[in-house]
């Protein structure tokens, strides 16, 4: 039983070659049991249905018809498109044309809600955040519904906020129709019945814009509209009905509590599974109950104060971790980790520097409009922390930076800085350029330019190591692979780093061999700080490499340098051997003091 007042409503239906026959069904049952549901009608709510694939078909418009029978009709007459996906288009068509007065939409001013549930099985194969966020600054309401398939974040990018009553996963396609009763109540609105004083001896159910009564199993509504009057139907207790039974124009049916659906058999009632949706946001488990459900964490984690998240229970407190620096507990374990600027060591335990190799890094960062300001001061961090896992020096380590959109932009050459604290400061004031997502653009730059001894490279007589790191969170707007293939046949070790809406195809093209060493993805901005240990191994050189390979031993830095650690680690020797022969002299006493007292008890 719909909200009070009339809606306009657009069904976007998802009929891409991945929906088969027998599923596309159900979704034609779903929009039909939604539509039973409402209050149809020139002046009450009107419907309209549009289908897409490649392209996007017109059902029938908001204007069209006016009767249930009527829908159900051309619902049960469409044909199925069978092509691919494109959902921003269909978006862009219901914004465009479905919700025009043209097509029968009200004009803005009546303030009648519209309304779009899309519905769809697969991942969109053009861009919806754009077109999606156009639609709701025009004032349509948007429901993202998706079966099996789907991808989550496409979804949560088309929908209205908040997301947690707009975005919903139903894992197949034979539960979409008991969804459907679940979604009926997200179009409801005043209760009538809670309103006004409605006078129903047993209860009030509120209908748009009005109520009516309703009497207990067993009973008749009388001819005041109010009162109630006992039958036999439900009243004998032969009905069969599970839950309850609800008496009509001297019959019964069977109705479910809340939090049920009735089964086939119009008798009994089986629980709805509000965790098979998909929108819960539960961690580790999800437990349905009736009305709702609850999320609880696997042995050894305790939920958290949101009732969504875990947090593992503390084992470094129980048990011998050995970490040199501190001991931080994960889930159902802990991990060592190491002061800011150096890096975990092969034992898991033990911290040092990246080393003293060299290597001449080129970072090349997406400044595009999709990243977003807030994003990019994340990229920034992020950039940061692989500075700190470097011994920056003018003949040792070198960093550049470069950003690219519509355009590239040299932020820093390798030879510009030559600590890491000016590299981290000049990096935090870099400002965020927008507009576009050109990526071969950019690989053009870096293998032109970047690389170039003007800007600060190595010769590669010299043997230093040349490292790409390269970061985008979507798809490039020009090609890639001619660039790519360019910067790693001219020496260049490519690393890969996608974020978001990055194409695993763009990001293996980028990556040198083996690729699964050099490309690295995350979900979104603030989760990707853990690629950093990704790179430790990876982007560190080994010792001696670079220019210590080309120095002479004999030249006085070097010999410096030996005698320093050589006197080190001589004295590190001497304090050992000092401790050492005091642990024996102690024990010496000790035993000699325990002899004397055994000889005076004898």
């Amino acid at each position: 039983k719909c909200r009070t007042g009339p809606l306009d409503i657009v069904f976007v239906i998802d009929s891409s070659r991945s929906v088969r026959p027998f599923e596309f069904e159900t979704m034609r049952r779903f929009m039909m049991d939604i539509i039973s549901s409402l209050d149809v009608g020139p002046n009450a709510t009107r419907v309209g249905v549009i289908q897409y694939s490649s392209q996007v078909q017109n059902i029938f418009s908001l204007k069209t018809f006016f009767t249930r029978a009527d829908m159900e009709k051309a619902i049960n007459s469409i044909v199925p498109l069978a092509q691919g996906t494109m959902t921003g288009l269909a978006i862009q068509y219901a914004m465009n044309v479905a919700f025009t007065t043209q097509e029968g939409a009200r004009p803005l001013h009546k303030k009648i809600p519209r309304i779009a549930i899309i519905v769809t099985d697969g991942r969109p194969q053009d861009r919806v955040t754009e077109v999606a966020t156009q639609a709701r600054n025009a004032g349509i309401e948007i429901y993202a519904v998706g079966i099996q398939r789907a991808d989550m974040n496409s979804l949560r990018a088309m929908a209205s906020p908040p997301l947690e009553e707009h975005v919903f996963l139903v894992e197949s396609f034979e539960l979409i129709q008991q969804f459907g009763q679940q979604f009926q109540d997200k179009l409801c609105g005043v209760d009538m019945c809670v309103e006004q004083e409605h006078g129903c001896q047993h209860s009030c159910v509120s209908t748009p814009g009005s109520f009516h009564c309703e009497c207990n199993p067993g009973y008749r509504l009388n001819v005041d509209g109010k009162t109630c009057s006992p039958i036999d139907a439900c009243a004998d207790g032969r009905h069969g009905c599970q839950h309850q039974c609800v008496s009509a124009r001297g019959s019964y049916s069977c109705r479910c509590r809340a939090g049920y659906y009735l089964n086939q058999d119009k008798r009994s009632c089986a629980m709805i599974d509000y965790c098979s949706f998909g929108n819960h946001s539960c961690q580790h488990e999800c437990v349905s109950i009736p009305n709702g459900h609850y999320c609880r964490c696997r042995s050894g984690f305790t939920l958290q104060p949101d009732s969504r998240s875990c947090r593992a229970n503390d084992l470094c407190n129980g048990v011998d971790h050995g970490c040199e620096f501190k001991c931080v507990s994960t889930e159902g374990s802990y991990r060592c980790v190491c002061p800011e600027g150096q890096q975990l060591q092969a034992d898991g335990k033990a911290c040092s520097k990246c080393g003293t190799g060299h290597i001449d890094l080129v970072m090349v960062i997406d400044g595009s409009k999709s990243v977003r300001p807030q994003n990019f001061e994340l990229v920034k961090q992020f950039v940061n922390r692989i500075v700190d896992l470097l011994e920056v020096s003018p003949h040792g380590t070198r960093v550049g930076l470069v950003q690219y959109s519509s355009r590239v932009r040299t932020e820093f050459p390798l030879n510009k800085y030559h600590s890491a604290d000016e590299i981290k400061k000049a990096v935090m004031e870099v400002e965020y350029m927008e507009k576009g997502t050109m990526t071969g653009l950019a690989l053009k730059h870096m293998v032109e330019h970047s690389f170039s001894e003007l800007e600060g490279a190595r010769p590669l007589s010299h043997n230093v190591p040349r490292i790409g790191l390269v970061f985008t969170d979507g798809r490039s707007q020009d090609d890639i692979s001619e660039w790519a293939r360019r910067a790693k046949e001219s020496g260049i070790v490519m690393f890969a780093v996608g974020v978001g809406k990055a194409v695993e195809e763009e990001l293996r093209a980028i990556a040198s061999e083996p690729v699964e060493q050099h490309f690295s993805y995350s979900v979104d901005f603030t989760t990707m700080t853990h690629l950093v240990e990704n790179f430790k191994l990876n982007i560190c050189p080994e010792e001696g490499k670079g220019e210590m390979e080309i120095r002479s031993p004999c030249e006085c830095e070097a010999l410096v340098q030996f005698q320093t650690n050589t006197v080190a680690v001589l004295q590190s020797l001497t304090e050992k051997n000092i401790l050492w022969a005091r642990s024996l002299a102690q024990m010496t006493a000790r035993l000699e003091d325990l002899e004397k007292q055994i000889a005076n008890k004898k």
